[in-house]
């Protein structure tokens, strides 16, 4: 999620906005930025890569105001760039934007009808060309943004200066968050109370269509149409297991907004993103995990590449959420590298004697590292002569120590009881092995290779979009609380993340749902719905994409109320749907990661609307290490 730091006050705001924009680091983003008054003009620079590049590029650079803007950038619209990077400067206004601009292009046709100098691929650019061209007939920026904001349509925070003002920011959302901080004789603005908590405890949090006016010292909260608002300002006196919410309400949100860096820091051992290709660091096949760190990279691979040849079949062994991701990598081992698979719950495969031949990998699935079942099994495995991987995101965790080889999820800490992060890195990393396995066996041609590497790498900034809608998750969660049951439905690879998103909701909401394969729903679910059974359908556009539409009609025609979930303006799912939610168009094997982002977030706002604590569901535990 981009990161926003807006700064009024006698403080230097050059340093203000680097600190904060630090505090924002965990977010994850390619790019960063600011802009700061000098000399009575707008001062801009930025840079493409971590803040080190921009701290670098403004060593030698001076500013002598006392306002500024600043920003991290996820890519959505346009890559990872200098050019794309915020803050975006036209005619002498400055803004930065976090979100994103559905009607852009229709925007975008109109500026350039008017003659307008459009420099980067970004939705964002578009916002400040708006606000400059009504900044000119309106002499004021707030009167600009007020016009602005009723032709924006989209989910997005956005904060704007201009200099023939510099006493003023302005700042509006309909969507992503955006807090006001009151310090002495000082204002900022920030996406995350984080960024400025060292300098206030005071804030307040603006509300969907609020626009907020800094001149000097006084703040101002007004409507669309300019009438005050009063808002209540809240003191945060923080305790440290709040603070590392990082201003978010629970640990799990901030887990599901945590998830585009957790994808990428996930995936980012194995690839090479220059030359789109893939080689699995450091899974150190008969090394102790203690010393994966010092392996010879190319060394580490030729033992994998040795290891893997060798094996015909995958049994892939874990416990509920673990246990739906292993059974979306079925897909993609199967699909990619074309050897079969087996997927078990932990706790069936060591009670039923199961037969174990040589060739075959043995791969346990396991956030923290020490689920008693899993590692019963893994110990099992080993002793029958199996080769065994574990996947975890605790590295020297039990389970990580005992098996031969070893992938991480690199997720960070998962506080939240209920997966989040932790599942969706698995799905990337299952996604490596499969396209690692694939390369070894020569089942998959070097085009093949880069299409994939291609979808994984434009995962982080898809599921920023998806995050990006948050407060229309909000909404639908508020419609759903009368219904009696779930269902949740998918075809192919998306099966498994239907089960995902019946666990999510059992887990947090205590609401009976259930996950099928939607061509079983002839086959008994049919009988159960009704006007107050919601049907929550996932149906990306892939190979499967009509007869899931076909699932989704007969649904309908008994009274089924449909939440579908598919891939852009798709005006059929719309039409027989109760709710619609937009998913960015994704190659099949990333269809998954992005399509669980809707469903988590369903799940958290159902479960926090009925008043649950969604960070401890009862009777539940992070990990589970005793039988």
């Amino acid at each position: 999620m981009c990161g926003i730091v807006g700064y009024y006050g006698p403080q230097n705001p050059k340093d203000v906005i680097i600190a904060g924009l630090k505090k924002l680091e965990y977010r994850g983003y390619d790019s960063a930025g600011l802009t700061v008054l000098h000399q009575g003009q707008l001062k801009r620079v930025r840079a493409e890569g971590k803040l080190k590049n921009l701290e670098q590029k403004i060593i030698g650079e001076k500013f002598d105001g006392h306002l500024g803007i600043g920003h991290t950038r996820w890519a959505t619209h346009g890559v990872p760039s200098e050019r794309n990077a915020h803050p975006h400067q036209v005619q002498g206004v400055s803004i930065v934007h976090n979100g994103i601009i559905e009607n852009y292009l229709e925007i975008r046709e109109e500026l350039l009808a008017r003659g307008a100098k459009i420099t980067s691929d970004t939705d964002s650019e578009l916002v400040a060309h708006l606000i400059a061209e009504e900044v000119q007939k309106q002499n004021d920026l707030l009167k600009a943004v007020q016009i602005v904001l009723g032709k924006l349509r989209g989910a997005f925070s956005i904060l704007a200066i201009w200099e023939k003002q510099p006493d003023r920011l302005v700042a509006f959302k309909d969507g992503p968050p955006l807090v006001v901080g009151l310090g002495d004789k000082e204002t900022f603005i920030v996406s995350d109370v984080q960024a400025a908590l060292q300098h206030t405890k005071k804030y307040i949090y603006l509300d969907d269509r609020e626009i907020v006016l800094v001149r000097g010292d006084q703040v101002d909260i007004v409507d669309p149409t300019g009438k005050q608002i009063k808002k209540q300002i809240v003191e945060l006196n923080w305790s440290a297991e709040q603070v590392e919410k990082m201003g978010y309400s629970h640990f799990m949100l901030k887990e599901i907004y945590e998830q585009p860096q957790a994808i990428a820091s996930a995936m980012e051992p194995h690839i090479d993103s220059e030359t789109h290709s893939i080689r699995l660091k450091n899974v150190g096949f008969g090394t102790a995990p203690q010393n994966i760190d010092q392996l010879n990279t190319l060394v580490d691979w030729e033992k994998t590449c040795a290891t893997l040849k060798g094996i015909n079949k995958v049994m892939i062994i874990a416990c509920g959420t673990s246990y739906y991701a292993g059974l979306a990598g079925k897909y993609y081992i199967e699909q990619i590298a074309r050897i079969p698979v087996e997927v078990d719950i932990a706790s069936e495969f060591r009670y039923r004697k199961p037969v174990l031949q040589p060739g075959t990998l043995v791969m346990t699935i396991s956030q923290s590292g020490e689920t008693a079942d899993t590692l019963a099994a893994i110990r099992l495995a080993k002793e029958s002569g199996a080769t065994t991987l574990s996947i975890c995101n605790v590295k020297n965790s039990t389970i990580d120590r005992e098996a031969h080889g070893h992938l991480y999820m690199n997720s960070g800490p998962e506080v939240g009881v209920a997966s989040t992060k932790a599942f969706t890195s698995t799905l990337v990393i299952l996604n490596c092995l499969a396209l690692a396995i694939g390369k070894i066996k020569n089942s998959l041609s070097s085009a093949q290779e880069k299409e994939h590497i291609q979808a994984l790498l434009s995962l982080p900034s898809q599921v920023e979009v998806v995050l990006a809608y948050d407060k229309y998750f909000t909404e639908a969660a508020e419609s759903l609380k009368s219904f009696k049951g779930f269902l949740y439905m998918g075809r192919g690879v998306s099966y498994p993340i239907a089960l995902e998103g019946a666990l999510k909701l059992k887990e947090l909401a205590y609401l009976h749902a259930e996950g099928y394969a939607a061509g079983e729903m002839k086959h008994g679910p049919l009988a159960l719905i009704d006007e107050r059974m919601a049907i929550i359908m996932l149906a990306p556009s892939d190979e499967l994409y009509e007869k899931t539409v076909s699932n989704l009609e007969e649904a309908k025609a008994r009274g089924g109320k449909i939440i579908s979930i598919g891939t852009g303006e798709n005006e059929k799912l719309k039409k027989i749907s109760e709710r619609y939610l937009s998913i960015p168009k994704a190659h099949w094997s990333t269809n998954p990661v992005i399509s669980v982002i809707p469903l988590q977030l369903m799940a958290f706002h159902l479960a926090s609307s009925l008043g649950y604590d969604v960070d401890q569901p009862r009777n539940l535990a992070k990990s589970v290490t005793v039988e």
